[in-house]
């Protein structure tokens, strides 16, 4: 005989996506395993795919990003075990597909289909949580939710990404937030980046540095640890509107292997959970996971990683929806 009290968790699961209970090697994938929406009234949070690499510099494949992670992300189910937050229950959750690209190939028009977008998410007053797609695809979606206001930043790196143009282009994945900086989408003095160990920075750093960025190199990480990093950004961002873009390259590649640009000595992955955790409470407006590239991931490991990133941002998301509600 079932105990009741089974029938009313799997009821109550349900009801946050009907294939929540789903076995995650059957069905149609979707991120959580959260309803398919294409009616944005119904929702109050947006999980969205932009497979995209057309900004990349080296290693290609995360255009493939979004498809893995929404595959990997049906192990990760509909509770935080460390936080206990349930998002579903804070905030209306689904999966409105992956951002229509025509110019795929085309770097200045597809940056604009990516904007045009964001733009109509923001006017419906949706909270995006995207899968990436290479780090140029921040650029626009902070363009689109940073008009009127700059954002504040937390940013997970191991590199800048303040790169000038190059390669006849200034919308590679080295720039974008040089590019939110100059279009005031971003305030570069409520911005922080965290997890930096950046093999090109002097082409990128001084950047960062002359417009008033906050820097967390790794080497502060490992010499005073997770909570004291924690409370700084805390100090820098305040209540601002923040948005949260973190590049799995933030990972050291021992756990995250599936990437363009990997870079040795990064955060585990526990440390990076462990930092967003500690994020909780502040006025979180959108946030992504960008370059995760499938071709070079190692029994999808890299693209599990990245969608529990993910769902710690939308547990971050659905929190600080719950407290703009209350107000």
């Amino acid at each position: 005989m079932i105990d009741p009290s089974l029938n009313e968790l799997v009821t109550k699961v349900l009801g946050y996506g009907k294939s929540m209970l789903e076995m995650p090697f059957s069905g149609i994938p979707s991120f959580f395993r959260t309803n398919l929406c294409d009616d944005w009234r119904e929702i109050d949070i947006a999980l969205v795919g932009v497979p995209s690499d057309a900004g990349l510099s080296h290693r290609p494949g995360a255009r493939y990003g979004p498809q893995a992670m929404r595959a990997q992300s049906g192990l990760i189910r509909y509770i935080n075990p460390f936080t206990k937050v349930i998002p579903y229950e804070l905030a209306r959750v689904g999966d409105v597909g992956d951002v229509p690209i025509e110019n795929q190939v085309n770097l200045d028009p597809l940056i604009e289909e990516i904007f045009t977008y964001y733009q109509r998410l923001h006017a419906a007053g949706v909270v995006p949580i995207t899968a990436g797609g290479d780090h140029s695809i921040t650029y626009p979606i902070l363009k689109a939710l940073g008009d009127g206001e700059p954002l504040a930043l937390i940013h997970f790196d191991s590199h800048h990404d303040t790169v000038a143009p190059m390669r006849g282009t200034k919308f590679h994945h080295g720039a974008p937030f040089r590019n939110a900086v100059l279009d005031g989408a971003i305030d570069p003095k409520r911005t922080v980046q965290v997890g930096i160990r950046d093999p090109y920075q002097e082409a990128s750093r001084p950047f960062a540095v002359e417009s008033g960025m906050t820097i967390i190199d790794m080497g502060e990480i490992q010499e005073r640890g997770i909570k004291a990093a924690v409370e700084k950004t805390r100090e820098v961002i305040g209540d601002r509107p923040t948005y949260i873009s973190f590049d799995i390259d933030a990972l050291d590649p021992a756990y995250a292997p599936g990437t363009g640009t990997p870079v040795v000595g990064g955060l585990t992955s526990r440390e990076a959970m462990q930092f967003l955790q500690g994020l909780r409470g502040l006025n979180l407006i959108g946030g992504d996971v960008v370059e995760v590239s499938p071709p070079f991931d190692a029994a999808g490991m890299t693209a599990l990683a990245g969608a529990q990133i993910m769902f710690e941002i939308l547990c971050l998301a659905a929190e600080g929806f719950a407290l703009r509600s209350e107000r």
